[in-house]
């Protein structure tokens, strides 16, 4: 990405930005479903990403490379949000008595593609690192971002993200040795 495009999309210019989402839309994308195993998760994700983007445009700064550590960056912050609202929420469906009716979740399951299997068995594993790793990991591995990148996407030194990536593939190679521990939860 240009300087010049990095000034017309901190001036508010819609050409400019559109050919931003037409560039880095598919990485978030993948970043987000990665993230959440959900591709319809992911969709939102990325609708929250660009409108934040949009919303905080004129923080861009007018010189650097890639614009995608700071979409990827965005898009983190926009997952550790909806995380912590599906908490709340979870949290306040909890405090409400129990229903009369069970809803009927066949539709759902018959919708489910075989590949979704895979998906959740890789969602599990990286729900076992801490956040931190998990979100190195993400973004250095599955978003191929250099550790620079990562680091500038997270707000971390470059050797942060180093040791995190490095303790994430340790943890995720142990979990592959042991799948059983994969199941018996979330490392925090």
């Amino acid at each position: 990405m240009t300087a010049e495009m990095r000034v017309r999309i901190r001036a508010g210019d819609a050409d400019a930005f559109g050919a931003l989402f037409d560039e880095h839309a598919d990485a978030v994308h993948r970043h987000a479903v990665w993230s959440t195993g959900d591709p319809a998760h992911a969709e939102d994700v990325v609708s929250l990403t660009f409108l934040e983007a949009w919303r905080i445009r004129g923080t861009l700064h007018p010189d650097g490379g890639s614009l995608r550590p700071w979409l990827l960056g965005i898009a983190t912050n926009v997952l550790r949000n909806r995380r912590r609202a599906a908490r709340r929420h979870s949290d306040a469906l909890r405090r409400l008595p129990p229903r009369d009716t069970v809803p009927d979740f066949a539709d759902e399951v018959i919708a489910r593609m075989h590949d979704a299997d895979q998906l959740a068995a890789a969602v599990a594993a990286l729900r076992a690192l801490s956040r931190a790793d998990r979100e190195v990991f993400l973004l250095c591995v599955w978003s191929e971002l250099d550790y620079a990148s990562a680091a500038e996407a997270l707000g971390v030194p470059v050797g942060t993200v180093r040791s995190r990536l490095s303790r994430a593939r340790t943890r995720l190679r142990a979990l592959t040795q042991q799948p059983d521990s994969v199941e018996q939860g979330e490392h925090r």
